[in-house]
């Protein structure tokens, strides 16, 4: 079973990350490639940019987010299980995005997805 974990980009790498994947449609601003070590970019299993624009990043609406990104990734089985099938290959993984709310943001929508279904 692949441990899963969530970490901010901004974040220094370490060893403990395991495989990184960036989770976000765009890369983040001020990040270098080489800095980030980022083992995949995933930006398919990103939310749409208007489920992203709607959010906002405001607090408030990330319920109606949720429910929103989770209908996003149902509707797309074969790119679910294309990153399920990725996960499965590494024992540990670490999630990457890059804003700034730690409690309200995409990764952990996908991680809540990812361990429930």
């Amino acid at each position: 079973m692949t441990e899963l974990k969530i970490k901010r980009i901004y974040q220094e790498p370490h060893p403990e990350d395991g495989f990184r994947i960036l989770v976000d449609r765009l890369w983040p601003r001020g990040v270098s490639k080489e800095k980030a070590g980022v083992d995949l970019w995933c930006k398919d299993i990103a939310p749409s940019t208007q489920a992203r624009k709607e959010f906002g990043h405001m607090a408030e609406r990330f319920d109606e987010f949720t429910e929103h990104y989770r209908a996003e990734l149902d509707a797309q089985p074969e790119v679910v299980h294309e990153f399920r099938e990725v996960l499965r290959k590494h024992a540990v993984v670490t999630l990457l995005f890059a804003a700034k709310n730690e409690q309200a943001n995409h990764a952990l929508v996908l991680l809540d997805y990812l361990l429930s279904s």
